[in-house]
Formats: C-alpha cells, sequence, structure tokens
C-alpha cells in the first residue's frame, strides 16, 4: 500500500509547475548535486546508475524533454566519477527536434572528513556532444531552445559542505568557444511563422557568459523518506555576446559583435525535492522548484518557466 501511495504521490507532483536548475548542467554534476546523502564512514565501491526523466516549459510554450543516464563508480574509498548522458525532445513552436545532448565528466573527491561533516570538491567538463545549430525542413536555423546541445567545450569546479541537516555547494562554469549556432531572424522574415520567431533572441557565433552558483539545501531524513528545500541562485557574471551581420541596403557586408543586455545577472530558484528508498540499493526521487529572479533574455535558450524531475536510482 505504501509503494502504491507514493507511486500516486509522485504522479500529481509531475504535474505541478515550477522551476529547476536552468543552468548549463553543472549543478547537477559531482559535489554540487542536490540531495545528497551525508555518511560518516565513505563506501568503498559506491557505485549508481539513475535514470531520470524531465519535462520543462519555456516562455515561448516549446516543450522539452530530457532522459538522462547518469552513471556514477567509485574509484577508491573517496574518489568518484560520474558520467552523464541526455536525450533530449524539443516540442517547440517553430519546430520539433531531437537528439542526443551534452555529455557531462567530472571527478568529485573526498578531502575532508569527521564525525559531524564532510567536504568534496569537483573538477569536471561539460563536452558538445549534442547538435546546436539544427535547422528546420526548409533549411531555417532554429533558435537555442530548439537545440540538443550547447556547441562549447566547459571547465567545472565546485565544493560542498555536507552534514546530516545540511547541504552548502558552489561552483563556477567557464565555456569556451563560440556556439555554432547561425540563428538569425533575417532567416524568417517572410515566413508565416516569422513573428514567432522574432520573439526568440538572435543567437550566431553565440558566446556565452560564465556562470557561478550556490546551493544551500536543508534535508530531512527518515528510515525510508526524505525531503529537501532550498535556494539555488546562480549568477552569470558577463553578458552574452553574438555576432550579427552588417548591411548596406540588402547587401551583407561584414560581420559585428552585439551585446545582448540582461543577459547577465542573477536567477534564483526554490527548489523543493522529496524521495523514497525502497531499499538499500533502490530509491526514487523527485526535484521541483519555484523560480524567484529570472534573467531578462537568455540567448542560449536555458531559461525554463515550468520544470520537474522524477529519478529512479539503482545501487551496485
Amino acid at each position: 500500500m505504501r509503494y502504491i501511495l507514493l507511486f500516486f504521490a509522485l504522479i500529481i507532483t509531475s504535474f505541478s509547475y515550477s522551476q529547476g536548475c536552468s543552468d548549463a548542467g553543472f549543478c547537477t554534476m559531482g559535489a554540487m548535486k542536490p540531495d545528497q546523502g551525508y555518511n560518516r564512514r565513505i563506501q568503498v565501491k559506491l557505485r549508481s546508475i539513475e535514470f531520470t526523466h524531465y519535462v520543462g516549459l519555456t516562455r515561448f510554450k516549446d516543450v522539452v524533454y530530457n532522459y538522462v543516464a547518469d552513471v556514477n563508480v567509485g574509484l577508491n574509498s573517496k574518489t568518484t566519477v560520474q558520467l552523464k548522458v541526455p536525450y533530449v525532445f524539443v516540442d517547440g513552436a517553430l519546430a520539433n527536434t531531437k537528439g542526443i545532448g551534452d555529455l557531462s565528466l567530472a571527478l568529485t573527491r573526498n578531502i575532508i572528513t569527521r564525525e559531524a561533516f564532510q567536504v568534496n570538491a569537483t573538477i569536471g567538463s561539460k563536452i558538445p556532444t549534442g547538435d546546436a545549430n539544427i535547422k528546420n525542413t526548409e533549411g531555417q536555423s532554429l533558435p537555442m531552445y530548439n537545440q540538443t546541445g550547447l556547441g562549447t567545450y566547459d571547465a567545472v569546479a565546485g565544493i560542498s559542505f555536507i552534514t546530516s541537516k545540511w547541504l552548502l555547494a558552489t561552483g563556477i562554469q567557464r565555456p569556451f568557444g563560440q556556439i555554432n549556432s547561425t540563428f538569425l531572424w533575417s532567416d524568417w522574415i517572410g515566413d508565416p511563422l516569422e513573428k514567432k520567431a522574432l520573439e526568440y533572441t538572435q543567437a550566431r557565433s553565440l558566446v556565452r557568459g560564465t556562470d557561478i552558483m550556490f546551493r544551500v539545501e536543508r534535508n530531512f531524513r527518515f528510515t525510508n523518506f526524505n525531503f529537501s528545500t532550498g535556494l539555488l541562485p546562480i549568477y552569470r557574471l558577463n553578458k552574452d555576446v553574438i555576432n550579427i551581420p552588417v548591411l548596406e541596403g540588402d547587401q551583407v557586408v561584414g560581420y559585428k559583435d552585439r551585446i545582448i543586455d540582461g543577459s547577465e545577472g542573477l536567477a534564483l530558484t526554490l527548489l523543493i525535492s522529496g524521495g523514497y528508498q525502497f531499499n538499500t540499493r533502490l530509491g526514487l526521487k523527485m526535484i521541483n522548484g519555484f523560480r524567484l529572479v529570472k534573467r531578462h533574455t537568455n540567448p542560449d535558450g536555458l531559461s525554463r518557466e515550468y520544470v520537474n524531475n522524477v529519478s529512479l536510482t539503482y545501487r551496485f
């Protein structure tokens, strides 16, 4: 009976409107992950595989689905390697797209263990295995909201402080290079969807800014159930930059960089999560969030109006 009640509770939750971690992926890597359990003794052979169903609604009414395989392997008593591989579906206002997303790879090391707390550190990278320049059947460039990847190599680093009740974490993500997007409004002039296309921010040769994050989370753990609530601020340090054509009449005579005002600054989310551990190996959890502060514009397509995550974890 308790399993049936849990199942229906999670199904109801999956329809709640929320704002999740709409960043470039680093807030779920290694030491920066939410809902980390505190262990006084590090398990020597901690291995797990987690499957996550993610659904999000953008401000333009695109619906984004991610199906993520998250594999963690303990190399020794203090070091863990994490590999995340997503598959992305976008039911978009301009087009429907799908494909593999960007791969995440992280190395996490326990650097301090005491009776009351532990400190973990992570270094990692996002690798552009996804497509950042998918076009529609007519060959028109699509906005970043339709893309399955970001198209850049990103360096990631972070650290966490964990007790039986609290999780504090901070991290930084630094992208390198330009995104190979060619999305410009000019591609859609005269198209029946022109008005809708002009709502999206242009993204040709987009250079993303550097993000920093801080997670503070209070956990409530029982025999099988656990709940947590917390805040997740993500701050973009510098404005995004795109490269647009320079026109003389109808002729393109060159290109110039344009700084995107409103693409920097704070995005703040209130997160609420819950989970159930069926046994020592198998667990189910969900994460919802509620956006408190948003950036004015997101040319990289990462903004979400509503998000829900449901994950099944198997430890072996």
